[in-house]
C-alpha cells in the first residue's frame, strides 16, 4: 500500500471507530442520565485540553507566547460567535438573554456549535499528524493512528452528550459528529500533499481547538451545574468531572507507555 492509501484508510477507520464507540456509549444512556454525563463531558474536555492538546501545541510552537495568545484570541472569538447565536434566537423579551433566571432545557445549540467548530480544528490536526507519521514510517503511522483513536473515544462521548444537551436529537448528534470526523480525512490528504505548509498551522489550530473546549466547559457547561448546589449533587458532579479527566489521562498513559 502507498503512504496515501494508509493515510486515507487510517483516517476513515479512526473516524468510524471513534464515532461508533462514542455513539454506542451515548445511545445506551437514558435521557435522565444526560445532566450527570454533562459533568463527565466537562472533565473529558478539560482533560483533553490540559493533558493532551496544549502540551502538544506548546511542543510544536516556535513561540509559546504566540500560542497562548491564539488561545486567548480563540476564547474571545467563541464568545462573539455565541453572542451571534444568541442574537439569532432572541427575538422577544422572554428569551434567556433577557431573563437569566428562566429555566432552559437546552442552550439553543450554542454549546453544540462551539464544540463542533473546535472538534473540526482538532480532527483536522489529527489528520495532519497521521499523515506526517505515515510519511516517516508505516509502523509509526499505525501506532499514531491507534493512539489518536484511543484518545478520541472518551472525548467523542463528551461531545455527543454536549450536542444532546444543546437540544440536538441523537440522530443529529451522530450526523454532526460524523461531519466533524471527516476533517481528519481532509487533514490527512492535505497533510500528505502539502505537509510543510500545513505543519506550520498545526500549533495555532490546536490552540483554537483548545480555546473552544475551554470556553464550552467553563462558560456554557459549568454554570449549569450550579443549579444543583446541594452537597450530594456537588459531590457527584466533582466525581464525574474527575472521572472525565481520569479517562483522558488513563488512555494517554496506556498509549504513551506502550
Amino acid at each position: 500500500m502507498t503512504d496515501l492509501a494508509w493515510i486515507i484508510g487510517a483516517s476513515l477507520v479512526g473516524g468510524i471507530l471513534s464515532l461508533a464507540g462514542a455513539g454506542a456509549i451515548a445511545f445506551s444512556a437514558r435521557a435522565s442520565w444526560v445532566p450527570m454525563l454533562i459533568s463527565y463531558a466537562i472533565g473529558a474536555l478539560l482533560g483533553a485540553v490540559f493533558l493532551e492538546i496544549l502540551p502538544e501545541a506548546l511542543e510544536l510552537a516556535k513561540n509559546p507566547a504566540h500560542l497562548t495568545g491564539t488561545v486567548l484570541f480563540g476564547i474571545l472569538l467563541f464568545f462573539v460567535l455565541e453572542k451571534l447565536v444568541l442574537w439569532r434566537h432572541c427575538h422577544d423579551e422572554t428569551c434567556e438573554a433577557h431573563d437569566p433566571h428562566q429555566h432552559q432545557d437546552n442552550d439553543h445549540g450554542r454549546s453544540g456549535m462551539m464544540i463542533m467548530v473546535g472538534d473540526t480544528f482538532h480532527n483536522f490536526v489529527d489528520g495532519v499528524i497521521i499523515a506526517a507519521a505515515f510519511i516517516t514510517n508505516t509502523q509509526l503511522g499505525i501506532v499514531t493512528a491507534l493512539a489518536i483513536i484511543a484518545h478520541e473515544i472518551p472525548q467523542e462521548v463528551g461531545d455527543f452528550v454536549i450536542l444532546l444537551h444543546s437540544g440536538y436529537s441523537r440522530r443529529q448528534a451522530i450526523v454532526f459528529n460524523a461531519l466533524t470526523s471527516a476533517a481528519t480525512l481532509l487533514g490527512g490528504v492535505l497533510g500528505y500533499h502539502a505537509l510543510q505548509t500545513v505543519q506550520g498551522l498545526v500549533s495555532p489550530l490546536l490552540g483554537l481547538a483548545a480555546a473552544s473546549m475551554i470556553y464550552v466547559a467553563v462558560a456554557d457547561l459549568i454554570p449549569g451545574l450550579h443549579r444543583r448546589p446541594e452537597l450530594q449533587a456537588t459531590a457527584q458532579q466533582v466525581l464525574l468531572i474527575v472521572l472525565g479527566i481520569g479517562s483522558i489521562w488513563l488512555v494517554g498513559e496506556l498509549v504513551h507507555g506502550a
